[in-house]
């Protein structure tokens, strides 16, 4: 049998041919990646499936292509759709709080298979956030490629003089961040496609292994980018610039992105404006995406043009600045060719450049390059010799670079020849294809076996087909007898046992937590989340779930978080010992609120810690291994005994509870609630109680928890 292999490209339209790239920020580069790196995956022999999981989007304002659940892209590879979220598309900072269903959904999806992916490669921060969920669950490996990432582009839009607090409404960074944080803590191997990536901004990272990293560099497809042109190809670019330029034959300075601040457009114009220089010798060419109507375009990309726009008239640039409307990505290859022909530069003045595919396929078509000196351009510049690198922030840097490649035609053309020729040797597809099997084949390793997990196992199960968990340490704790009798009145009408359908959550240990349901005189549970999630029990018996166990112990070191915590004295207590356990690190708060979490988890990851923080009623600290929470412990049971997260029903009333909500799972949430939850009430599968004093029944009314099943 051959590989199994699952890609995860989440955000943005991809589909199987005619990508529509530049059509927003989200469809660009990293798309066309992924799709390419797919379809030579799926052409090798050792490989039997490759499949590619995205969104599934349902909107008039794109193609029903991207509402195709399912998609061939060629023998061997298919694109799988899968609904989160809002049916409408949605830009990429908008998934977060979706992305939940989507990692339910999946393991769902892969547990239905024959078997398992030999591994799952992760692109950009959401998919690694998903991955590293279905990973920890599932035992698959998991590769990390962000293709940008968050740290960077937060120290650059900082450095652009943007506030903290508008990069963070706009941008949703510090979840960014800690998904980044999440992924490269699962990963077994992180795949950059330069050197810089590694040292300058994955090593930013405190979850950060150099050792897993490697850099694959990205791959060209030599039947499309060539310097042989055909006369066809110059007439139809010649008439795609037509209405632009006054001189045609001038020698072109081309550029082609996304129309988005970070790729630094406005800054290309000015200093062309500037230069007479550059005016005299050159046109500029901007193909920048297609657009049809300017108020379609999202507010960034209309903020860009404007600019632009202004730029062309403040220096007057009419009949020296191209930028067509429409064009097709298999005209792109001709646009490089006819720019080689006219002895032109291909420009990149992005602000940051991690991956310069662009780059690439303008080497391979003959044209030389300018471009930022930052991440790749760097890597390639070292391999191709053909162009120059300019600090794309100082305006004069950039000029003088764009003037001084331009002066020498015998240096524009030995430039040209070791472009061509340094793709063909180091950038090629089947290369990077190469190298990218023999990195997994010999450095992934399962993480850890999920055999029971296949299969769904229900010999033997202390469950029934569905469960209700309730919280010992508010649902039940701090609720008036008269509603404990209520519930207990509920649990009597029931017409089956309700024992192998009753859980109990908690944060206490298993002696504390009998103890205490004993006096509730309520059905005895069939199984026990305890220890904040660390310690599963069932029904009666005294020891853990083994199998939990050694999930969740992977590079755990209590003394570790302790000592890493010691520094924040001032703004954490240690609680008792009766709190403590040997996965649970328990603190009280000097001062309530949300605060101190981004301070506790820079601590552990500064220490290099695999632990997370989770602060329950907003006084109540514990840090717990990094594959722990409730919410793991539920899916751990869901996958281990065959249950259905839409049957595992969730009481959620104090702050901490969001986590228990997101997924698939069922929640109720009594009418006493925190205020905090109140933003979950768009979630679905969420019942909010009314006034009533018996939410809790209120809610297993409404879902019909005790009819018959």
């Amino acid at each position: 049998m051959g590989l199994k292999l699952l890609h995860l490209n989440l955000h943005g339209l991809i589909r199987s041919c005619d990508l529509e790239l530049g059509r927003d920020a989200d469809t660009g580069g990293q798309t066309l990646y992924v799709l390419e790196l797919v379809k030579g995956l799926a052409s090798r022999s050792e490989v039997e499936q490759v499949d590619l999981v995205t969104r599934l989007i349902q909107d008039r304002r794109v193609s029903s292509d991207y509402s195709q659940p399912e998609e061939k892209i060629m023998p061997g590879a298919s694109i799988l759709r899968f609904s989160f979220g809002p049916k409408r598309y949605l830009r990429k900072e908008l998934l977060w709080p979706y992305l939940d269903d989507l990692a339910d959904q999946l393991v769902a999806h892969l547990q239905d298979q024959q078997h398992l992916p030999d591994w799952i490669h992760a692109h950009y921060a959401d998919a690694g956030y998903v991955g590293s969920l279905v990973s920890s669950r599932l035992g698959i490996p998991l590769v990390f490629t962000g293709h940008s990432l968050g740290r960077e582009k937060q120290r650059r839009l900082i450095e652009a003089g943007i506030d903290h607090e508008q990069i963070e409404n706009t941008y949703s960074i510090s979840r960014r961040i800690d998904a980044e944080e999440l992924a490269l803590a699962h990963s077994s191997l992180v795949i950059t496609s330069t050197r810089q990536e590694v040292e300058h901004q994955y090593a930013r990272y405190g979850n950060f292994v150099s050792e897993k990293a490697k850099v694959v560099p990205p791959g060209v497809d030599a039947k499309r980018f060539h310097p042989i042109q055909s006369s066809q190809e110059n007439d139809f670019v010649d008439g795609l610039l037509a209405p632009f330029l006054r001189d045609p034959s001038l020698s072109p300075l081309l550029t082609i992105s996304r129309a988005v601040r970070r790729k630094n457009i406005p800054a290309l114009v000015e200093a062309y404006g500037r230069s007479s220089v550059l005016r005299q010798r050159h046109n500029l060419i901007l193909v920048l995406g297609c657009r049809e109507d300017p108020r379609q375009l999202e507010k960034q990309q209309r903020e860009v043009f404007q600019q632009i726009f202004d730029l062309v008239d403040r220096y007057d640039l009419y009949g020296q600045v191209a930028y067509p409307k429409q064009h097709r990505r298999e005209q792109i290859p001709a646009i490089y060719r006819w720019a080689s022909k006219h002895h032109g530069l291909f420009v990149n003045s992005a602000l940051t450049e991690p991956f310069g595919l662009t780059l690439l396929e303008a080497a391979a078509c003959g044209l030389p390059m300018v471009a930022t000196d930052d991440g790749g351009p760097r890597d390639i510049l070292s391999r191709c010799e053909n162009g120059l690198l300019a600090d794309v922030t100082d305006l004069e840097s950039l000029q003088d670079a764009l003037e001084q490649a331009s002066s020498d035609q015998e240096q524009w053309r030995h430039w040209s020849d070791n472009g061509i020729e340094a793709v063909s040797r180091n950038f090629s597809w089947d290369a990077h294809v190469c190298n990218y099997l023999a990195l997994m084949q010999n450095r992934l390793k399962s993480v850890v076996s999920r055999g029971w997990a296949i299969g769904n196992n229900q010999v033997n199960s202390p469950l029934g087909k569905r469960l209700l968990l309730l919280d010992l340490d508010s649902s039940l704790d701090q609720v008036e007898d008269e509603n404990i009798s209520a519930l207990r009145k509920s649990f009597d009408s029931s017409s089956s046992s309700i024992s192998n359908q009753l859980g109990v959550l908690t944060g206490r240990s298993i002696e504390a937590a009998r103890q205490r349901y004993s006096e509730l005189h309520l059905p005895e549970p069939g199984v026990w989340i305890c220890r904040a999630g660390t310690e599963i029990y069932y029904g009666s018996e005294d020891q853990q779930d083994r199998f939990w166990q050694t999930s969740i112990g992977v590079d755990w070191d209590r003394d570790g978080v302790e000592k890493a915590l010691s520094a924040l004295r001032n703004h954490l207590v240690l609680q008792d010992s009766e709190q403590q356990s040997v996965y649970k690190v328990s603190y009280l708060l000097e001062q309530p609120g949300e605060a101190i979490l981004p301070l506790v988890r820079k601590r552990l990851r500064q220490q290099g810690q695999a632990a997370l923080p989770h602060l329950r009623c907003h006084w109540y600290l514990d840090v717990v291994p990094l594959r722990a929470s409730r919410t793991e412990a539920i899916r751990h049971l869901v996958l281990r005994w065959g249950l259905s997260l839409e049957q595992v029903f969730v009481i959620a009333s104090q702050q901490g509870d969001a986590e228990l909500i997101r997924g698939l799972t069922t929640a109720v949430v009594p009418a006493n609630h925190d205020p905090c939850l109140e933003g979950l009430r768009s979630q679905q599968r969420v019942f909010f109680a009314s006034k009533s004093k018996n939410g809790v029944v209120d809610g297993l009314k409404h879902y019909q928890f005790f009819l018959n099943r």
